[in-house]
Order: structure tokens, then C-alpha cells, then sequence
């Protein structure tokens, strides 16, 4: 019973030390221990007042909640920075009396990461993802809200892949 049970510990303690290389969420052993996630400013030509408070939120939320990673207000290892460049709505598919019957809203972030840890791993890219809704919607209320919702999800975690998971 005594070997048994020092058998257990052992294999317990081996199984929550590979914690450490493996996790569920994709994202690779990194050395870093903090991040910041600077404000991104909205630069686009068509503004849409508070998406840029939205968008920094979403990503500062997805990386704490899918690493063990401290958020900091400066002097991260992972700083995250860049802009809003694009907010555009434009019609997708016409009714037969050429009317818009489906319009697209496509939001584009330029995203400029570095490790300070490893260089290698820096780097400045453009991420964007688009919403269909019904033409006679108007994009405001919730239409807005789940649009962002699935828009933002799409690009914090595409950043996520780019920066931390490596895909």
C-alpha cells in the first residue's frame, strides 16, 4: 500500500509539472511573465465611437484568460500596440429591384507585438474579420454589440494564434 501511494505522488507530481509545457490553449512555452496591451487608438475613416476601449479590453482579456500571464500597465515582456485602421460597411448580395439586401461590416487592426525577450518573435500585422446582417438593420443597439462580439472574438484570438500559439 506504502509503494503504491509513492507511486501516485510521483506520477501526480510529474503530470502537474508538464502543466508547465503543455496547456489547453494552444499557446507554446513562452519566457515572459507579464504583457501590456497599450490603448489602439481608432484611425479609421469611418469612426465608431468606443470599438477602440472595446477591442483593447477583448485582447487584454482572451491573453489572461488563456495564459498565466500578469497584465501591466508598462515595462511588459509581451507589449501589445498598434490601431484600429479599418471600419467599413458595405453591401454584399442585391435584391432583385437592386436594393442592398445584406450589408458587411469589416473592422481591420493593425497589431504591432514584441517579446522583449525574443526578438525573433516580433511583429507588425494586419488583422481583420467581417459580420453580415440584413440591409434593413441598422448597425447600431445590438446589432452593433454582436457584431463586435463575434468581430472582436475572431481578431484577439487570431492575435493569440500569431503571438503566442504560433499557428
Amino acid at each position: 500500500m506504502r509503494k503504491t501511494t509513492y507511486i501516485l505522488i510521483i506520477i501526480i507530481c510529474f503530470s502537474l509539472n508538464s502543466c508547465k509545457y503543455y496547456n489547453f490553449t494552444g499557446a507554446k512555452p513562452i519566457d515572459a511573465d507579464t504583457y501590456q496591451v497599450n490603448y489602439f487608438q481608432n484611425t479609421a475613416d469611418l469612426v465608431e465611437p468606443g470599438i477602440e476601449r472595446t477591442f483593447t479590453l477583448a485582447l487584454q482579456e482572451i491573453i489572461q484568460n488563456q495564459t498565466s500571464l500578469n497584465l501591466v500597465n508598462q515595462g511588459g515582456d509581451l507589449l501589445y500596440e498598434g490601431e484600429i485602421v479599418e471600419y467599413r460597411i458595405t453591401p454584399m448580395t442585391a435584391t432583385a429591384d437592386q436594393r442592398a439586401a445584406q450589408n458587411r461590416l469589416t473592422i481591420g487592426v493593425l497589431v504591432r507585438f514584441t517579446n522583449k525577450n525574443k526578438e525573433e518573435d516580433d511583429f507588425e500585422k494586419r488583422f481583420s474579420f467581417f459580420y453580415d446582417y440584413p440591409a434593413n438593420e441598422q448597425m447600431s443597439g445590438n446589432t452593433l454589440t454582436t457584431a463586435l462580439d463575434e468581430i472582436f472574438t475572431r481578431i484577439t484570438q487570431d492575435v493569440f494564434n500569431a503571438s503566442l500559439a504560433k499557428w
